[in-house]
């Protein structure tokens, strides 16, 4: 997988992973690839909604040592 951008929202309460997630997805091209780390449970739901509603692709979800890794394809 070619990763163009990743963000770090470990440590952060909801709503900012998401928030910071929507900033970084603004800065990548259609079909670039962003890595999001989280430590926040409530990002498994608020950024799989939020891609759907997006029309991006999640590409895989996978959790590491507690922290959340997403791998969203820009739409």
């Amino acid at each position: 997988m070619n990763i163009t951008k990743t963000l770090d929202a470990k440590g952060l309460a909801c709503p900012m992973p998401i928030v910071k997630t929507k900033k970084a997805m603004d800065m990548i091209q259609s079909g670039e690839i962003l890595e999001v780390m989280a430590t926040d449970k409530g990002a498994l739901s608020d950024i799989t909604a939020w891609v759907k509603s997006g029309g991006h692709t999640l590409l895989e979800q996978k959790t590491e040592d507690d922290v959340l890794y997403f791998y969203i394809q820009k739409a």
